[in-house]
């Protein structure tokens, strides 16, 4: 196939991933919802989550308006490497990403409540539709973000044909794609950090009343704050997650594709008619890890009392080595064996082979995996590092904080070397833009990676479901193990969007200086530079602080809400007793108990907590989004200088803390379902005092691992992006004559 028609080839992939995906969906549609309380839990948690993407999405469409007036005018008028057009870009980036939350929640939504209805049949049923569910999210992700950047580039293209021989008009046409990352990253920020005070707000404030204080089960209808914490499970981690990696997706390819304009002239000149491929590249590596997913999803599976971790990992690894043989044949069609390239920051001449460049895509694939195995092996029950919380519960919440902390701390140490070991190797082997290969390539293989996470909140809630309906404890047993494991693939879900974001963000920093044409001083003896560095490392804690108290505002309103039901309702007293003293006794509740429990039903005021938990998500949101998208902006007005040393300093700072807060979080999490798990027989008179700890240690972590840390890594990219998207600008201000 020639080269050239590649770029037609990327939007038909696109479409029939998002195809596959429509099917995947109506499968889910089509399976058994339970009985009519199963579908009564699922309307009001569907109800819920739907309510809040509603209410956020309308603040957002006045931030889209805003923000690409701003962008069409700034660009019109001010630098001759964009134009308006750019707006254009940034609205259906916004649009793509917004879409693609929506249509992963609604299916997640209908996935939790057939999965609860499935896992009555047996395990591995139950595995299947929760799978099923969270594919439709990677999909939906994957297949909306290359048919954006795909038929945009065609658009483009066709505006400026010189684009193919010129590589000024080719820069122009790559400046106005960036607007779509841009696009996608507002949206990814706000929904992420939305969706984490939302789902944390309701978390806390059920698990302080709820379990802490009343010492009732996890998810028990009793809780009025339960429905609000499975609509949290939905908007943190189904779509806040999606908006997220779909961010990171659509950063790797549009810098790796801005980074291989330096390529063009090389390639062109050792192989006629293939200057272009190495902008092409980065949408082919895409194309095969679309294919390579999708292949992927058919390894999945598990049998009655086996591992679902061990089923998810086998559809994983075999993407993987798919995407490693497809990513081989790629580059040895693409890529010429020998390329010489000038470097544009120092000017020199350096030659690259063919074989480098594979290495460069496949270290980021291998690395992302490596990554997620290390945060496995941290937040994982039974493993050393959350055997080392349990142990410290059984002295109280105080040792249980601190154990969790230092388990985070140690955590960043093999990430952070994996993660810099890959930038050097693809340093070395491609220049920047293998580094933006790389970062390509541990996204490449995102639909499965996305589908295994989100697998995690709709087992999470097919748990709460199964709690509410009273399904019994066999049940429960098969979602509790479900949800045990969407603990750990969350957890490498977050670690693996972390170290994307390091790659992407490295990469978008070097597209930056390439934009700015090797103008920027990066010496860390400038005192410009130096300062940039410090505010950099300072933001990420700014950040992370703003959605703490975040978080904890909304909480203690949750908390009083739920305290004055408990005290007001008359039903819900007797009921809590029924209910704990059954809990205490480790044992199904009587025949009374259940009459007392049931006359109970339905009096709980579900709304009034979501309602506590939306309106606090939709205020707290808006200041630390603007922090993310103003800070670069006035700091590139002052000193472009400056503002390279704020990109290196924020991805420093801004990894290291991700990864930190993500894995504390998972690991305390984790351990307190470990606790339960063992429960009396394994601790005795010393499982309820440990319980009350690991539960205190959950706490602490929910905004940690939901709402801080996973935020951090779109704060990175977004700051990012925004010094890639204004550098013409700033060019324009500092630079021109």
């Amino acid at each position: 196939m020639d080269p050239k028609l590649i770029i037609y080839l990327v939007p038909l992939i696109a479409v029939l991933a998002l195809g596959y995906a429509f099917i995947r969906a109506s499968w889910v549609a089509r399976q058994d919802p339970g009985n009519e309380r199963m579908q009564m839990i699922g309307k009001w948690i569907a109800e819920g989550a739907m309510a809040f993407l509603s209410r956020e999405y309308r603040f957002l469409v006045i931030f889209v308006i805003v923000v690409a007036v701003i962008l069409g005018v700034s660009n019109a008028f001010v630098s001759e490497d964009t134009t308006a057009i750019i707006a254009l870009s940034f609205v259906l980036g916004a649009c793509c990403s917004a879409l693609a939350g929506y249509i992963g929640m609604k299916t997640a939504t209908r996935a939790n409540t057939r999965t609860a209805s499935a896992a009555r049949s047996g395990l591995n049923d139950a595995l299947m539709v929760a799978f099923a569910g969270g594919s439709v999210m990677g999909l939906a992700v994957v297949g909306l973000a290359l048919l954006g950047l795909g038929a945009l580039f065609i658009v483009y293209l066709q505006m400026h044909p010189q684009a193919l021989t010129e590589t000024t008009v080719l820069m122009l046409v790559l400046n106005n794609l960036s607007g779509f990352s841009l696009g996608a990253s507002s949206i990814a920020l706000f929904a992420r950090v939305g969706g984490g005070i939302y789902t944390k707000a309701a978390d806390v404030g059920a698990d302080l009343v709820g379990k802490v204080e009343s010492g009732i089960p996890e998810d028990h209808p009793l809780n009025p704050a339960t429905i609000a914490d499975n609509v949290g499970d939905n908007v943190g981690d189904v779509a806040g997650m999606g908006a997220d990696l779909f961010e990171s997706y659509v950063g790797a390819i549009v810098s790796a594709m801005i980074l291989g304009v330096a390529w063009t002239k090389g390639l062109e000149e050792s192989s006629p008619g293939m200057g272009m491929n190495a902008v092409y590249l980065p949408l082919v590596v895409a194309i095969v890890g679309i294919i390579s997913s999708v292949i992927g999803f058919f390894f999945v599976r598990t049998k009655e009392g086996g591992n679902p971790q061990a089923g998810l990992n086998q559809g994983t690894f075999g993407a993987g080595i798919l995407m490693i043989i497809g990513t081989i044949a790629a580059i040895n069609w693409l890529i010429p064996a020998k390329v010489d390239v000038p470097d544009i920051i120092t000017g020199d001449t350096y030659t690259y082979q063919s074989w480098g460049v594979t290495v460069s895509v496949l270290v980021g694939l291998v690395s992302g995996i490596a990554v997620g195995l290390i945060t496995e092996y941290y937040t994982a029950t039974f493993k050393s590092p959350v055997k080392t919380i349990v142990e410290a519960s059984k002295t109280g919440p105080a040792t249980t904080i601190i154990q969790g902390i230092a388990v985070g701390m140690n955590s960043t140490t093999l990430p952070v070397i994996i993660i810099g070991f890959a930038i050097l190797v693809a340093y070395e082997l491609s220049g920047l833009y293998g580094i933006a290969l790389a970062g390509v390539g541990m996204l490449s293989t995102l639909a499965i990676q996305l589908a295994t996470d989100a697998y995690g909140p709709i087992a999470d809630n097919a748990g709460g479901v199964a709690e509410m309906s009273r399904l019994g404890r066999d049940i429960r047993a098969r979602t509790d193990k479900l949800d045990a494991v969407g603990n750990t693939t969350a957890a490498i879900g977050k670690g693996f969007a972390i170290g994307s974001a390091a790659l992407t963000a490295l990469a978008l920093t070097a597209a930056y200086l390439t934009k700015m044409g090797g103008k920027v001083n990066m010496d860390a003896a400038n005192p410009y530079v130096l300062v940039g560095l410090l505010i950099g490392c300072m933001l990420p804690f700014r950040f992370s602080a703003m959605a703490m108290v975040a978080v904890g505002k909304a909480a203690q309103d949750m908390i009083q809400e739920v305290r004055r039901q408990f005290r007001e309702i008359p039903e819900l007293r007797p009921a809590l007793t029924a209910a704990q003293q059954a809990e205490s006794e480790d044992r199904e509740p009587t025949e009374e108990e259940q009459k007392i429990i049931r006359a109970a039903d339905g009096k709980a005021q579900y709304t009034r907590c979501i309602d506590i938990s939306t309106a606090a998500a939709i205020k707290k949101m808006v200041a630390p989004g603007l922090m993310a998208l103003l800070a670069p902006v006035l700091i590139g007005i002052y000193s472009a200088d400056m503002l390279g040393g704020l990109l290196v300093g924020v991805t420093i700072s801004g990894v290291c803390l991700a990864i930190f807060q993500a894995n504390s979080g998972g690991a305390w999490d984790n351990a307190k379902k470990q606790v339960k798990e063992e429960g009396h027989k394994v601790y005795g008179e010393s499982y309820d005092f440990m319980h009350k700890a690991t539960v205190t240690g959950d706490t602490v972590g929910d905004p940690f691992k939901d709402t801080s840390g996973p935020s951090l890594n779109i704060l990175i990219k977004l700051i990012s992006v925004v010094a890639m998207i204004i550098a013409p600008l700033l060019y324009a201000l500092h630079y021109a004559n």
